[in-house]
């Protein structure tokens, strides 16, 4: 599993499609705060000499949005999900994914973009709290067909408005791709994710926000530092009951409750994607003995960490 950089997604592209960067960057692009473009994904596959292989499972230092029109499975953290038609899908840099289509009947649209791009200053958002974009939930959405015309509609408003010479196209583009964050935010109720901002509600977001802070691990080298409940209680200077009183009524699980599944979600992308040995994932964990981790993996899955990898190979 690598880490994929905007500049990598350019290489990978032109070498693909036989084109060269340059020409897949829009006139003007580097001349812009940030970095954005669209692209028609059957554009792209005409382009294909051969049958396009799947997205590789990697982290990518960029955000998607993806208008899927065909038969794919998206592998999302440790999740699954088969698309039969229609989907729309943000990928985020804190979460790794792939992508494989099921035939060549494929269509739709993507675009990229960086965070500084929809940098506060000039959207009025913070990505990272948009509830689209927070850890522990699965943004794909199933679409029906009027739905998916919908947005292929925005997508063409982004593809004219980025050839254009309007001075401020940009600012126009962010409109669009705001528009689609919140059409994805309103096909899920996320009931997680209160304005309510008394001082419990705090704590929890900051618990949650600590443990993501940990994550993702990019190396066998890396090992996270916070593993137990009193570990956040003491970071966050409240008592370690408190904490979990708080989180039990937010969140119904407890704090331990929370860093397990953490820990599962990681350990399960690790055994999955890639090549370390189980011992150096335990480690990255936080576990000092291989069969800590071991039974800890079983008592949360049923199944040993050599089973899971067995099951991918």
């Amino acid at each position: 599993m690598k880490t994929i950089t905007v500049e990598d997604f350019y290489k990978n592209a032109a070498e693909l499609t036989q084109s060269t960067v340059e020409s897949l960057l829009p006139e003007g692009i580097n001349k812009e705060i940030g970095h954005f473009n669209v692209f028609s994904l059957a554009d792209i596959i005409a382009k294909i000499k051969n049958d396009p292989s799947h997205v590789p499972y990697n982290r990518r230092l960029y955000y998607k949005i993806n208008l899927v029109r065909g038969r794919n499975i998206a592998e999302y953290a440790d999740k699954v999900i088969n698309i039969e038609k229609n989907a729309l899908v943000f990928g985020t840099p804190k979460i790794p994914y792939s992508w494989k289509p099921q035939d060549m009947d494929q269509s739709g649209y993507f675009c990229i973009f960086t965070d500084d791009f929809l940098v506060q200053s000039k959207s009025g958002v913070v990505l990272d709290a948009l509830p689209i974009f927070s850890p522990g939930g699965c943004p794909v959405f199933m679409l029906t067909d009027e739905q998916a015309d919908e947005l292929t509609l925005i997508f063409k408003k982004m593809q004219q408005e980025i050839a254009s010479d309007y001075l401020y196209k940009y600012d126009l583009i962010r409109n669009y791709v705001l528009e689609m964050i919140h059409y994805g935010q309103k096909l899920q109720p996320f009931t997680n994710y209160s304005n309510n901002h008394n001082a419990s509600t705090r704590v929890s977001s900051l618990f949650i926000e600590l443990l993501e802070r940990q994550f993702p691990i990019a190396s066998p080298d890396q090992k996270i530092i916070l593993r137990t409940a009193k570990d956040y209680a003491d970071r966050l200077a409240v008592h370690s009951n408190h904490l979990n009183k708080v989180l039990k009524e937010s969140t119904g699980k407890t704090t331990t409750e929370h860093i397990a599944g953490r820990l599962i979600q990681e350990a399960r992308i690790l055994l999955r994607q890639t090549d370390w040995n189980i011992s150096e994932i335990a480690y990255s964990l936080g576990f000092e003995q291989l069969s800590h981790f071991s039974n800890f993996f079983k008592k949360q899955t049923s199944l040993s960490p050599v089973e899971v990898r067995n099951l991918v190979g």
